[in-house]
């Protein structure tokens, strides 16, 4: 099952050769220069195909976390705490590296393909009834990988409505 599995994998990245990639970022221990902390930092570790709650990456397959767009830290008024923290992960990752308004990926989690073809859930992969599945919400159902990679390769290749 092992060999399906991570076949089911090469088989989408050889149908994203060429697509659209996004960038992976990490945050950055803030170290100390001479007694001051710097201001916290989300850098760039890579970049895979983002299909849904998946991230396909060369090597790897990662559960998505949060997507952010970089931008300039500026001084706002929020009505919510959860916004201003929000912005400050924003500015976080464009003081990291990343150009102002690029997508970047922050929370993300490696997932075991492995542990699912041994029949253990790994993040929102699982085995049911010996077929590789996707859960594609914390509230819905599984779905057969195969097809909800394939609705997604298919999704991301599409050219953006009113482009011609």
């Amino acid at each position: 099952m092992t060999a399906s599995l991570h076949d089911v994998f090469a088989d989408a990245r050889r149908r994203l050769v060429g697509a659209p990639r996004e960038r992976l970022g990490s945050p950055l221990t803030v170290r100390r220069l001479l007694g001051f902390a710097r201001a916290p930092r989300i850098t760039p570790v890579g970049d895979g195909w983002h299909l849904g709650v998946l991230l396909v990456t060369d090597d790897a397959v990662l559960a998505t976390g949060e997507i952010v767009r970089a931008r300039q830290e500026a001084r706002r008024g929020y009505t919510a705490q959860s916004q201003r923290e929000r912005a400050e992960r924003q500015a976080a990752a464009f003081r990291g590296g990343f150009a102002e308004g690029e997508v970047v990926h922050i929370g993300w989690r490696v997932l075991d393909l492995d542990a699912v073809a041994r029949g253990e859930a790994s993040g929102p992969l699982a085995l049911r009834d010996g077929v590789p599945s996707v859960r594609w919400s914390a509230a819905g159902g599984y779905r057969p990988l195969a097809d909800y990679l394939g609705e997604r390769i298919d999704l991301l290749r599409q050219p953006p409505q009113g482009a011609s």
